[in-house]
């Protein structure tokens, strides 16, 4: 007995509909990630320049605000040595915000002229960028360095600021001495371990009477009036 096979009737308006309805929403899709970066916000940035922190991200051409990750912009910006940590943030109205944390410039070196931040790293900074840091003026051994990076971070900003020349002066009795010329006139000797006294300098200023002077902070508390 022959079997009959019955041929099945291919569906063809709901496959239609099925694949119309897939085609438009890929490229719904696709459009929706093409859409582009519309603003980008920098902040916290001193050291580097909005310009440069533009063109290092990665985001100057606006490129598509959701194809573009946070990870690969951070890369970018944390190729510049200045750069110590990026924040991304994502905003309404595709909008990028970059929060910049900056490494700290401790001093500058009078050897080279280049600028040494709290890590270690030492940078040339382009022409016409000047920093408001110490100078140092003379040699200080290796085995000394990572101590005076932790001692010029002890000291608070503003009057690290007010410090014009550091030189290293060892004698006898101390090892890690060095006369700070700072921008009033007055000089102060520390040693490496009282590097934080120097946060006190405006409290003791008064007491000083105008005068001009040396102020003695590596071994004891005294000040010497200059002839």
């Amino acid at each position: 007995m022959t079997k009959v096979v019955k041929k099945k009737k291919i569906k063809w308006i709901p496959f239609l509909f099925a694949m119309t309805s897939f085609v438009v929403v890929s490229f719904a899709v696709y459009l929706f990630l093409q859409i582009k970066t519309q603003n980008v916000l920098i902040k916290g940035n001193e050291l580097v320049s909005e310009i440069d922190i533009f063109s290092l991200s990665g985001l100057s051409d606006y490129p598509s605000f959701f194809l573009t990750t946070s990870m690969s912009i951070k890369r970018r910006l944390k190729a510049n040595p200045l750069i110590k940590d990026v924040q991304v943030k994502r905003k309404f109205f595709h909008q990028f915000v970059l929060e910049i944390e900056e490494e700290t410039v401790l001093y500058q070196k009078e050897e080279n002229g280049k600028y040494v931040l709290e890590n270690g790293e030492e940078i040339s900074l382009d022409d016409g960028v000047a920093l408001s840091v110490p100078k140092l003026v003379n040699y200080v051994p290796n085995n000394k360095i990572k101590s005076f990076l932790k001692g010029l971070k002890n000291i608070k900003k503003d009057l690290r600021e007010r410090v014009s020349e550091m030189t290293y002066v060892p004698n006898e009795y101390d090892k890690d001495r060095f006369l700070l010329y700072l921008d009033d006139g007055n000089m102060v000797y520390l040693t490496l371990t009282k590097f934080k006294m120097l946060n006190y300098y405006e409290e003791v200023l008064p007491q000083l009477e105008g005068k001009k002077g040396i102020l003695y902070l590596d071994s004891g508390n005294h000040f010497k009036i200059m002839e």
